[in-house]
């Protein structure tokens, strides 16, 4: 496993990002085979809502993509623009929506009624929650894939 070198105070985003990158980093030496992992589920994830998602090997393709992004930068905007485009075609609903809701944003923008500071305290918080979340499903595929191949520790 992969061992934090950075010290940062415990609730900072850098130590959140640096432990889910080395999750992740872990997750990648653990997993020899990733096809191992599709069709295997990940627990507590049910219904048919969480269906496509909780497939084992697409968590660990996703949790491998995060990982870039967190550990080398964002995407220049056109590449993330073409990138998300690709995926409207099968989401047109979901494009609908959220062409609508960034169109309100903008308008709440505009008319001032959004604090700077009140965006950044809601994206901060979202980003620490989400990476939180992802790194403990980092965990969890992991964890899985060692019950499936009897590496259990």
């Amino acid at each position: 496993m992969q061992v934090l070198t950075k010290r940062y105070p415990k609730n900072s985003l850098l130590t959140v990002m640096d432990r889910y990158s080395a999750e992740v980093r872990n997750m990648e030496q653990v997993v020899m085979i990733p096809s191992l992992l599709r069709d295997a589920q990940l627990s507590g994830l049910g219904g048919p809502a969480k269906a496509r998602a909780s497939d084992l090997y697409t968590y660990f393709t996703m949790l491998k993509a995060i990982r870039m992004d967190v550990d080398h930068g964002l995407l220049p905007r056109e590449e993330w623009q073409a990138k998300v485009a690709s995926g409207e075609a099968e989401d047109a609903e979901k494009a609908e929506n959220g062409t609508a809701e960034t169109e309100e944003v903008a308008d709440e923008s505009a008319s001032g009624e959004l604090e700077l500071e009140a965006q950044f305290h809601l994206h901060f918080s979202s980003l620490h929650h989400i990476l939180t979340y992802l790194t403990e499903k980092a965990q969890e595929v992991t964890r899985k894939y060692q019950e499936m191949t009897g590496q259990v520790q």
